[in-house]
This record gives C-alpha cells, structure tokens and sequence, in this order.
C-alpha cells in the first residue's frame, strides 16, 4: 500500500511528529524496533549498503510518511535495514534524498534525518558526490568534511532554537575514517542551492571564503541532525572538478560515471567505518 505524502509544509504540522509516524512504519516493515547508524547515500556511493552487511529488510520510500520517489537519477528510491556484519547492529540505509532545489522544503530535505534519529540511530553517514576546487583531487578522491559552508539562505532551525556547530562533524568519526583509510584528505564543504551548477566565479568566491567542495546537498542534513543529537561523519566523493577548475563543462552523466568507477572504494571504506564506529 502507497502512503500519500504528507504536507511537511503546512504549519500545522510537526515534523518531528511525521518523523516519529515514519519511524514506527519502519520498524513494522524491518522487523527492529531499533536501528543504530544512518546513511544517507549520494551520488556514487550506492554500494556501500551490500558491503557493509545483509539486508534484511527493504522499504519503498513511497510507503514511509512523509517520504517520495527518487528524483534524481543514480539513487534509489528506497530505504534498507542492514545487518552490520555479526555485530547484532542495524544500519538504516537511503538509497535517496530530498534535494533543497526540488522545491519541497527544508522539512522534507531534513525528514530522512529526523527519521533516523526517531528510528534510534545516535550516528548519520552523509554523502554526496560534489565538485572539487583542489586540482590533485581527481575524480572519484573520497574527501572528508570537516566543515561546511551553507549558501542555501535557509535552515532546518524554526523559531528560537540556536544550536551550536562547533565540530558538527565529529572529530572521532573523522579520525576512525583515517584509520580505515590513512590517505583520506579533509576539505570544507560549499552548498549552493542548485539544480543548475555553479559558475567559474562562483567557484572562486567558495574557494576564496575557505571552500574546497561544491556541492547541493548535505549541510541542511548535517545541521537537523545536530539538532537531534546525532554525531555526523560526511564524506564527499569528487566526480569532476568544479567550473573554472576543469577545462571540460560539467555533465550530470560524468558524474554518475566518476561514481561507479569510485563505488568499490567508495563502499568499502564507508563499510569499513561503519563497522568500527
């Protein structure tokens, strides 16, 4: 059966109340009452979920409240209860996101986020396939976010709720990263609003303002899940260098192309950090 979206928009309505509905549909169709790290899966990072363990369980997002289709290609639109190897611990993996340039939002961009900390989750994994602005960051280089700059003009914050950002991206999840992969460079994450990409001066101003990623996604994430409490470990897989950096115009296709070529590295260190946090 097909849950109606509802309308995370309307001011009557408490996300966090959908979130906690979304949660209890995903317990029902999993079979766990409880799942321990959440990953949200970007652009050439869609193998992760087979290595880190067995899937158990599959959910459309369609049948979740407050979730929709994938609308991008290269995601999947559903969401998977994985086994973390023998550990006896669930990973609660998305195929998908809301993207801020779909127009939904900020409720529905942060959902899956308020979702996965509803669903028990203490740890999010956000990932993205972004544009680099450092020249020895080929494309499929997996960089770490150890900050960001959010150029959305928007928040996942209502009202009076200030929320420290200091070290949103834990350190400690940094730092296990590190281990699993001692060649892991960190660099600051830029989010413009997108769908169009960014122009050469626009990728000058980032790197000019201490920007080293470009990308749609993630920050909006990162701060809801703050919000909820979570530790957050972003990791951005480089598909092609950034307007102004690369020589050729960029291309949704060479994006998805620099992905699967990267997506067994990709997967692997993401199943490997997983499994250690």
């Amino acid at each position: 059966m097909t849950t109606a979206p509802l309308d995370l928009n309307d001011p009557a309505t408490d996300p966090f109340d959908v979130a906690a509905r979304a949660a209890a549909v995903i317990a029902e169709r999993t079979g766990a009452d409880h799942h321990d790290v959440a990953l949200v899966l970007g652009s050439g990072w869609g193998q992760t979920g087979d290595l880190i363990g067995a899937t158990l369980a599959t959910v459309d997002n369609a049948d979740v409240p407050g979730f929709h289709r994938a609308a991008v290609a290269g995601h999947s639109g559903s969401m998977r209860s994985v086994a973390i190897g023998d550990t006896g611990r669930r990973a609660l993996v998305y195929g998908t996101r809301t993207h801020f340039y779909e127009g939904r939002g900020v409720r529905s961009v942060v959902h899956a986020v308020r979702t996965a900390s509803a669903a028990g989750c203490t740890t999010i994994v956000l990932t993205n396939g972004c544009g680099g602005l450092n020249p020895s960051w080929g494309p499929g280089t997996p960089v770490l976010i150890r900050d960001h700059i959010n150029l959305t003009a928007a928040s996942p914050l209502e009202g009076a709720t200030f929320v420290d950002l200091t070290d949103l991206y834990t350190p400690r999840l940094r730092e296990i990263a590190k281990e699993v992969d001692p060649g892991l460079d960190e660099g600051v994450y830029v989010q413009f609003r997108g769908p169009h990409y960014e122009t050469p001066a626009e990728v000058q101003m980032a790197k000019v303002i201490g920007g080293d990623l470009v990308g749609m996604s993630t920050t909006l994430e990162a701060i809801a899940a703050r919000q909820c409490g979570m530790e957050v470990l972003g990791i951005s897989l480089v598909t092609n260098l950034a307007a102004g950096i690369s020589e050729t115009p960029l291309s949704h296709a060479e994006v998805l192309e620099a992905g699967q070529a990267a997506a067994e590295r990709c997967g692997r260190l993401l199943a490997d950090v997983v499994g250690r946090i």
